[in-house]
């Protein structure tokens, strides 16, 4: 048998911390901690009956004590026959105690993972959740859980981490990147999902991509600074990633320069992101730089759309808005 136990005193009465079982896995559930991990959903209130899961986790809803209790069991083929159970009890004098048990058998295979991976995976998840209850009740925590280096490179290795992925580029783009240059000799797109509780916002997707990029990407972007004067081409700044329009859902960006024109369209779709970029490549110098640059352009977007949406993450799991009953 797994027996695993997390739980947390909170310095909040029950009564208050109840909404947060009861939106467990629905549109305003506040206690989950995604954006950071991928989200619970279950396919309706919590209520006995009631299935989804998290990722690749699959379980339904077999116990339910309405602002106490809710328990989940694990649904057959993932080599775990048991259940889940998340419950809010009196700490003895004005706060409680959030806790969460899993108790289950693992198949031979099961155990083996579990010991190299799950078991890191699910304490990770278990103990960011802990700190957004704690956060949600305005007491904590005092010391936010970090994740080791281990978590890390398992996040990457099953693909919760954040990345994005090369889009098809359609004929005409629409928007407000159509017609934003005469002529266009480069375009690409790329994408990166966005998870419950990332802004939409994509203006601070642009934000997050130009103004703060990896730092290898600021390491290459030095380099070039270095080279270019060399062979006569225009050095620029940063105002090359302001801000030339907007509307709602899409924000233009971009800059004209002796070598070459680019614009660059920050665009919020359903459930992701897209950067598209396109260029028109003015003379032979255009098109020399631009022959270098091409092929690590991608990966260039790529890795700046993925560390966007790891810091908007991060500061979006302590900044997600508190239950309207809570503090009532």
């Amino acid at each position: 048998m797994v027996r695993n136990v997390h739980e947390r005193q909170v310095a909040a009465p029950p009564e208050e911390l109840a909404p947060l079982l009861d939106r467990l896995g629905g549109p305003d559930d506040v206690l989950w901690p995604s954006p950071q991990w991928a989200p619970m959903v279950l396919d309706g209130p919590v209520a006995v009956g009631a299935a989804g899961g998290h990722g690749r986790i699959r379980y339904r809803v077999t116990g339910y004590e309405p602002g106490h209790r809710v328990e989940f069991t694990f649904e057959p083929g993932l080599g775990l026959d048991g259940t889940l159970t998340f419950s809010i009890e009196p700490d003895g004098g004005s706060g409680s105690i959030l806790r969460n048990v899993m108790d289950a058998r693992a198949g031979l295979l099961m155990r083996l993972v579990g010991r190299l991976a799950v078991r890191h995976l699910h304490d990770a998840l278990l103990e960011d959740l802990l700190d957004r209850a704690e956060r949600i009740a305005g007491t904590g925590p005092a010391r936010p859980a970090r994740w080791s280096p281990w978590v890390r490179v398992l996040r990457t290795l099953t693909g919760d981490a954040a990345r994005a992925r090369a889009e098809p580029v359609p004929e005409r783009p629409g928007g407000l990147l159509e017609g934003a240059l005469p002529r266009v000799d480069f375009a690409d797109a790329q994408a990166v999902a966005i998870r419950p509780g990332l802004p939409d916002d994509p203006q601070v997707w642009a934000d997050a991509v130009f103004r703060d990029p990896p730092e290898w990407v600021a390491a290459l972007m030095g380099l070039r600074q270095a080279l270019v004067g060399l062979v006569g081409i225009q050095r620029g700044d940063e105002s090359a990633f302001d801000t030339l329009a907007r509307t709602d859902d899409e924000v233009l960006l971009g800059s004209d320069a002796g070598h070459l024109d680019f614009r660059a369209v920050v665009r919020r779709e359903a459930g992701r992101v897209v950067l598209s970029t396109v260029v028109l490549l003015r003379n032979r110098r255009g098109r020399a730089y631009f022959a270098v640059v091409r092929p690590i352009h991608p990966v260039i977007v790529r890795g700046m759309l993925a560390r966007a949406a790891r810091r908007l993450s991060r500061s979006s799991n302590t900044s997600r808005p508190v239950p309207a009953r809570m503090g009532a």
